[in-house]
């Protein structure tokens, strides 16, 4: 019989930030359901779970304004700035109120830490581990997009309370803490696989611990393949360990990893998407990319709103541009990103699991259980499914179509040149060069949104091409390469006041470079 860990849900209060450029805030503070009799174990336990998941992605709108519509957003080649401010991290020169909010943020690390310390004290109290163990896998896939954006971080002595004025890890003891942690969470969870949460207390996957195992793999696959390049060894043992677990990994959509929150509450992204009428557009690359290969999927990715410069045809804005009153004013012509507000936050889908092994076959030569063609090929039926497109059976045989050339409708950040000639149909007779870019080019259109995962992709592998920052646009007085684009952000200067000792340690024995946007991380090393 499963056993219900907490009887009802209580929303928890997370702790809001300082005003920041949209001064909008999410209502977090009610309490919609009617909460009956609770013990202080139920109150813990549903305020810190809900509290928790929205570390991932925050649902404050400020940080996830600048985490993911910002930063992961551009740099991942989805988004383009359509705001009016001059310092930008696309435009590479961001101030560090830009730069500091994922170290930094009230949002992220102490909500992740203190809520993380709840939830062990009513496992404790309980005699419970499942709510402690999905706890570790959330904590997991929060501060791997802290790393990938900084390298080095504290991480494996940060306390209870959340505080990073502690010592640095490298980003590699960084790594294989997640592997740690996973795994454990991994072993508890399977011991007591017919478990559950109450869904109230769990808006991700409604209390079924057998889901939370397959993302727990699934997210171990992804940051095994993170660190293909900079430790292959370790990455084809987490790999192939992570897909021949007993539940396996993520491969059907019913299984897909997201945040189903926004009910009477707004989606972030939504309102700082649309916050001004006009914060971010889809990228040029993104229509591009499925304008070349008629992709169906474009009518769930961009809307034409009025005003458009041709109902018919999306049309994408270039990233990093000089956005000067003259390109601003066009603005509002471009596609627009379709989101609703009561939409989920998407973590991870079927797809991106099938395309992660697909080059973990193809480029690496793991064993993950099938061959490359056949994930390749089912990564793309499973992002037609999940989009609600059809024609994938044509798309994926199409061996011709190549990204369309980006012709700016306003006239002022054309790019003549081809984005890449890489087709769709799987060769196997394609170098394995080619063949990365195929695989990387096809996760990347069914990520869609998932900024922070787009970035560490083209870091990591050099792909999707994007269209390089045109030199107008490149505000780092020579600093990032326009080609390249923003490796990393530089760490707060809130660490070199509060934790001097510990940021320069890390920056002169964990850092490959100077502390700036063009250092790459460790596992970015091809």
């Amino acid at each position: 019989m499963k056993r219900y860990i907490v009887n009802t849900l209580m929303w928890g209060v997370l702790a809001l930030g300082a005003s920041g450029c949209t001064e909008k805030y999410l209502d977090i503070n009610s309490n919609p359901y009617e909460p009956g009799d609770l013990n202080p174990d139920d109150y813990a336990l549903g305020s810190a779970m809900n509290n928790l998941a929205g570390t991932v992605v925050s649902a404050d709108v400020n940080t996830a304004q600048f985490t993911d519509c910002l930063l992961g957003g551009p740099c991942g080649g989805y988004f383009a700035d359509s705001g009016a401010w001059a310092f930008s991290i696309s435009n590479f020169n961001a101030t560090n109120d830009w730069t500091r909010v994922f170290m930094m943020s009230d949002q992220i690390i102490p909500v992740l830490y203190s809520n993380l310390n709840q939830v062990q004290i009513v496992s404790q109290n309980t005699d419970n581990p499942v709510p402690y163990a999905i706890a570790m896998i959330i904590k997991v896939a929060a501060m791997s997009r802290v790393t990938d954006t900084y390298g080095p971080i504290p991480y494996t002595q940060i306390g209870v309370d959340g505080r990073v004025t502690v010592p640095y890890d490298s980003q590699e003891t960084v790594y294989n803490a997640f592997f740690d942690e996973l795994d454990e969470a991994i072993a508890t969870l399977s011991e007591n696989s017919s478990s559950a949460l109450v869904p109230t207390a769990d808006y991700v996957y409604s209390g079924n611990v057998q889901q939370w195992i397959k993302f727990a793999n699934s997210l171990k696959l992804r940051l095994a393949m993170r660190i293909s390049y900079a430790n292959p060894a370790k990455a084809r043992e987490m790999a192939e360990s992570a897909v021949n677990q007993e539940f396996g990994v993520i491969e059907s959509n019913e299984d897909n990893a997201a945040w189903h929150y926004f009910g009477s509450i707004t989606n972030p992204l939504f309102t700082a998407i649309n916050y001004n009428g006009d914060e971010s557009r889809p990228s040029a690359e993104i229509v591009c990319y499925m304008n070349g290969y008629n992709d169906n999927r474009r009518a769930s990715y961009f809307v034409n709103e009025d005003g458009a410069f041709d109902s018919d045809v999306y049309v994408g804005l270039r990233r990093s541009i000089d956005r000067t009153d003259e390109a601003r004013a066009y603005f509002p012509s471009y596609s627009a990103i379709n989101i609703s507000a009561n939409d989920a936050i998407q973590w991870m889908n079927a797809a991106e699991v099938a395309f992660l092994r697909a080059e973990g076959v193809a480029v690496f030569g793991f064993n993950l259980g099938g061959t490359a063609k056949d994930f390749y090929e089912q990564g793309i039926r499973l992002s037609f499914a999940q989009w609600g497109a059809s024609g994938e059976d044509d798309y994926i045989e199409d061996d011709r179509s190549v990204p369309q050339t980006y012709t700016d409708p306003a006239g002022l950040n054309s790019y003549a040149s081809t984005i890449s000639d890489i087709t769709i149909k799987w060769d196997e007779s394609a170098s394995t060069e080619e063949k990365q870019e195929r695989i990387i080019t096809q996760k990347w259109i069914a990520n869609w949104m998932l900024g922070s995962e787009a970035w560490a992709d083209y870091r990591r592998t050099g792909y999707p091409r994007l269209i390089p920052a045109p030199a107008a646009g490149n505000k780092s007085g020579g600093v990032v390469d326009s080609n390249r684009g923003a490796r990393r952000m530089p760490y707060p200067s809130e660490e070199n006041a509060n934790n001097y000792e510990n940021v320069q340690y890390a920056r002169d024995h964990y850092l490959n470079g100077p502390d700036n946007m063009a250092t790459d991380v460790w596992w970015a090393c091809k």
